[in-house]
């Protein structure tokens, strides 16, 4: 009981996370029953999760930094339709011999159009000092706008089978796709939390002045951040046009709610330094089932806007909550904007920040 204990007061949002998934599921299985736990449902959740799971993940990783990105539907759209221009024959004619080529020039100019996106925002929020929601805000119509120069508006086919044939395929009745999508996750969780990289990520979303002032040079810890999302976001595109075996301007516009929604459960902080993959991970689970289940009981699609909104503003009434309650009588949690002292012999210096622990990190404020 007591290290149940000091897990619940060490992370009390993923503890709230794993009470809510645990509960959730139960109710599903207990409603549901077989229709739920089928393999073809199963399966069928896990290809729909890898979609927005590279998203969610991503639109993490720019609110460890205290920022957000509103663009990434838009820049995942704008990739798959580079990459899919490249495998439908329009710029060179697609032929048996080289459509295997083609196909890895198209997954491959998605994935840098993906970045080419990311070097955008993080050039614009680190160089030119545009606030990210801002600056997200304006890339995101951006891109909209030239994914609807490309295409006209219309869709854009692929016509290389062996590429439409990923989005299906299978490794021991597991969809591949879903298999990257855990690949990604246990590489993003590594890297947070291994790497000098990944640390520097925590710090500036806790106190980027206090980062400057040890040697670090911001701007590249953003710049370096938001190209790792677009890296995402280009992934994400990459299964997308597989699934659909096209790309058009306007698919997949819910995602960016349900990635924001995800990100909020996952208990990240939006003022920066606090998060984990583990908790986006349970996040994307307790999402897809609810969403499985909606599609099971033939919920009208305006419901289900209805419930994540709710839902996001539930949410975050709890975490407020949860953070100020202290059982043991310590003092209340800092809000935004506000100081937390911190004992002398805890505390290390800005200039060893190399080796803190992304876990030291996670305190809410960004002021010194």
């Amino acid at each position: 009981m007591n290290s149940i204990a000091r897990l619940v007061a060490r992370d009390k949002n993923l503890s709230v996370l794993l009470v809510m998934t645990a509960v959730t599921l139960i109710v599903l299985i207990t409603l549901l029953g077989g229709r739920f736990l089928s393999a073809g449902n199963l399966q069928s959740m896990s290809s729909q999760v890898s979609e927005f799971g590279f998203l969610a993940l991503a639109m993490g990783l720019a609110m460890l930094t205290a920022g957000i990105d509103l663009s990434i539907v838009s820049a995942a759209v704008l990739s798959g339709i580079v990459g899919a221009t490249v495998m439908s024959g329009q710029l060179v004619p697609i032929t048996a011999s080289n459509s295997n080529t083609l196909m890895l020039v198209g997954i491959l100019a998605a994935l840098v159009t993906g970045m080419l996106c990311g070097l955008l925002n993080g050039l614009l929020i680190a160089k030119v000092s545009i606030p990210p929601i801002l600056a997200t805000l304006g890339t995101m119509i951006l891109f909209t706008g030239i994914g609807m120069v490309i295409t006209n508006g219309q869709s854009v086919p692929i016509a290389i089978s062996s590429y439409s044939a990923l989005g299906a395929a299978t490794v021991a009745n597991i969809p591949i796709i879903f298999l990257l999508m855990v690949a990604a996750f246990l590489v993003v969780g590594f890297m947070l939390r291994r790497t000098r990289f990944g640390r520097r990520i925590y710090l500036f979303g806790e106190n980027d002045v206090a980062l400057r002032f040890s040697g670090v040079r911001n701007d590249r810890v953003i710049i370096l951040t938001y190209v790792s999302i677009g890296l995402l976001v280009g992934l994400a595109a990459v299964i997308m046009v597989s699934r659909v075996n096209s790309a058009r301007v306007g698919f997949g516009e819910s995602y960016l709610l349900q990635a924001i929604l995800v990100v909020v459960l996952a208990g990240f902080n939006p003022y920066g330094g606090r998060g984990r993959v583990v908790s986006v991970a349970l996040g994307l689970i307790l999402l897809q089932s609810l969403q499985s289940a909606f599609t099971i009981l033939q919920f009208n699609p305006y419901v289900k806007n209805l419930i994540w909104g709710s839902m996001l503003l539930l949410v975050m009434v709890v975490n407020y909550y949860v953070a100020r309650w202290n059982p043991r009588g310590a003092a209340p949690a800092k809000g935004p904007g506000t100081t937390t002292v911190i004992p002398p012999e805890s505390a290390p210096s800005a200039a060893a920040e190399t080796h803190r622990s992304p876990d030291a990190v996670s305190t809410g404020g960004r002021a010194l």
